[in-house]
This record gives structure tokens, C-alpha cells and sequence, in this order.
């Protein structure tokens, strides 16, 4: 049975309902547990048969259960209904700014779907990639074959044509080049659609992805790792894979399988709200920028022996008379009272000082 928990960064989750009937299970809370321990503890903490959820926000799907974690700024003005479809809408479209979603993808007309979590959203994604890839047809790569065959082609391995071929003489035990599907781009889409079979919950997209494999062409599966990944080299045939490429990656190295008995698997795509934000603001002032300011991120300076201080984002702005600088450091937090705290003030000075910015 499927089950939907909605939750705001910093909620918490445990065995018993909260106000809103929501619980975890036993076995979900064990496998979110193992999760963390997996992750360095970074995306929530455990409490007393529960958790916290940190200031990571996205979607996690353990079995027939899906948490969405979704940010908000506005905590102090929570309502009594919180308005999750607001800040679903909103971090769809943080993602989107940031890169991490096609930007067609949250689109009015989009937005206004009832996709079930994020998540679906994501798979939707992805099967609609793969699809135009197989309408426009998968690109095809030489590659070297070893094998034993009935024809003569390449050059022949003595020593294993001996080996294998003393009795049958009519065999040549060869290494030569084919040209087919059998490629470490088309086998992670292929990883990525067997991924999806194990974890989609949704009956619609269960049977987009059986239509998409039969019509796959008959290549091996294989263990795809992050360096499959960066192993890839980018040209201009591969242009329209780059997309599909990008979810894949996100659902084949966040997919933690169920080892035991297969009923738990589960699928984490979590983005810390902190960098989004800092992402997002960095690429909003970049499509903003006018004629005589540069806007980079992450520039950092030697602070004292090895430590560096790095503000978020540094804005250049080119005079005649002189250059401007002006130092932003995001937080993803509301200031009470316009009044920042003293650690606040006090990294800001640091950054001030060290860029020689007035602002």
C-alpha cells in the first residue's frame, strides 16, 4: 500500500502518529537509520523511535512509503494547514534555476499535474528523455569483441584459438571491432530503467518503463558505479543524451536495494537547502547582471597558514574612477527583527576586510 508523509525541514518522524496521523514503521524507521549511518549522520538525527530531518530537503522512498521533505522560510508563521503544494512549487522551481530539473519541466501547465511526490516527477522525467532517444534512435560505438566464431575476422588469439579450438578446427578464437548499442551510455539508461522497475509504485509509470525495455535494444545489464560516470567524454552525438544522462545519474547512485528480502528498497534524493540557496541566488544575480559587473562564487583567500575564507558570492562592479566590490553571503534563514547575529556580523567583517569591500 502506498503512503505519502509530508514534512518541513527540521520536523520530526517517529513510531507514533502526529496530529496529522503521520508514523514510520519499524522496519522503515531501521532502514532510514542505516541510511544516515551510510551518510556521515549529514541528513537527519536520530531521536528516541524517530528522527529529525536536518536542513536537507527532496524525497526518499523506502518500499510503499514516501516522505517528501520540503523547505520553508516562514516558520514562524505557520498555519494550522500548512501549505505544502507552495513550497513543493517553490523548490521545483529552485531546482530548476539551479539546474537540477529541466526548466520545461516546471512549467505552469506542469505544476499543475498531480504528480504523487517529487519523485515521480523525476522518473516522469527520465522516461520521457529515454523515449525521444529511442524515437530518434540510440547511437551505436565501435568497440573491441573477444570470442570464439565461425568466420574469420579480426586477428586471432593463438594461444586461446589452441586452447579452445584443437578438437573444432573449423572455430577461430578471435578479437575484432563491432559496431552496435553495446555502450556504457546506452547500459546506464538501461540501469536507470531497471532501477525505476524496482521502485516505482505508480501503476502508470510501472507500465511506461515495461513498454520502454521491450522496445530497448538487447544489451547487457552492468553494475554502474560514479565512474561509469566520469568516465564519459561528451560530443556532438551525444548532445541529446546529456538530460537523461543527468537523472540517471541522481537515481542510479541514490538507489540503496534491499538485500535481505527485497520488500525496502529505497531511493533518497536529497539537495542541502543551504547550498540550493546559495546556488540559486549566485545564478538569479547571474541572469541579472548588467553590462560592467562580474558575479562569481566561491572565491576564496589565504586567511591564516592553510585556512582559506571563502564568501558565497562576490560581486565586481567597473567604474572609470575604481572597481566596487560587494560581498553576499546567503543564509536560508529568516533575520528576526533586522538584527543579525554577532557570528553573522562578524564573518561578514572578515570578508569586508580581506576583499576591501565597502558593502
Amino acid at each position: 500500500m502506498r503512503r505519502l508523509i509530508r514534512v518541513f525541514e527540521y520536523e520530526k518522524l517517529t513510531l507514533y502518529q502526529n496530529s496529522k496521523g503521520d508514523f514510520l514503521e519499524k522496519k522503515e524507521l531501521e532502514k532510514l537509520y542505516e541510511f544516515n549511518d551510510n551518510h556521515n549522520n549529514q541528513y537527519f538525527t536520530g531521536i528516541r523511535d524517530g528522527i529529525k530531518f536536518n536542513s536537507y530537503v527532496g524525497v526518499i522512498q523506502i518500499g510503499g512509503l514516501t516522505i517528501e521533505i520540503l523547505p520553508k522560510a516562514d516558520k514562524a508563521n505557520s498555519s494550522e494547514q500548512p501549505d505544502y503544494k507552495k513550497w513543493q512549487n517553490t523548490l521545483l522551481k529552485m531546482l530548476a534555476v539551479c539546474r537540477y530539473l529541466k526548466t520545461e519541466s516546471v512549467s505552469e501547465a506542469n505544476l499543475k499535474k498531480r504528480h504523487y511526490s517529487l519523485l515521480d516527477l523525476y522518473f516522469e522525467i527520465f522516461l520521457d528523455e529515454v523515449s525521444s532517444l529511442l524515437r530518434k534512435g540510440l547511437i551505436k560505438k565501435y568497440h573491441t569483441h573477444t570470442a570464439n566464431t565461425n568466420a574469420l575476422k579480426g586477428r586471432i588469439n593463438f594461444a586461446k584459438n589452441i586452447q579452445q579450438n584443437l578438437i573444432h578446427q573449423e572455430r577461430f578464437y578471435t578479437t575484432h571491432q563491432v559496431y552496435d548499442y553495446e555502450h556504457t551510455i546506452n547500459q546506464i539508461l538501461l540501469k536507470g530503467l531497471l532501477v525505476l522497475n524496482k521502485i516505482a509504485n505508480n501503476t502508470y509509470l510501472k507500465d511506461r518503463i515495461n513498454r520502454i525495455l521491450l522496445d530497448f535494444p538487447d544489451i547487457k545489464e552492468v553494475e554502474i558505479t560514479k565512474t561509469h560516470f566520469d568516465s564519459l567524454v561528451s560530443s556532438r552525438k551525444t548532445v541529446a543524451y546529456q538530460e537523461a544522462i543527468k537523472v540517471a545519474k541522481m537515481i542510479i547512485l541514490n538507489y540503496s536495494p534491499d538485500i535481505k528480502n527485497g520488500e525496502e528498497n529505497m531511493l533518497a534524493l536529497l539537495f542541502d537547502m543551504n547550498k540550493l540557496w546559495e546556488e540559486y541566488i549566485f545564478r538569479m544575480l547571474q541572469k541579472t547582471s548588467k553590462e560592467g559587473f562580474s558575479v562569481s562564487s566561491q572565491s576564496s583567500q589565504r586567511f591564516w597558514e592553510h585556512k582559506t575564507i571563502r564568501p558565497d558570492i562576490v560581486i565586481k562592479k567597473k567604474t572609470e574612477a575604481k572597481e566596487e566590490i560587494y560581498i553576499i553571503d546567503t543564509k536560508w534563514k529568516v533575520i528576526e527583527a533586522q538584527n543579525p547575529s554577532d557570528s553573522d556580523l562578524k564573518q561578514m567583517y572578515a570578508y569586508n576586510m580581506y576583499w576591501n569591500a565597502e558593502k
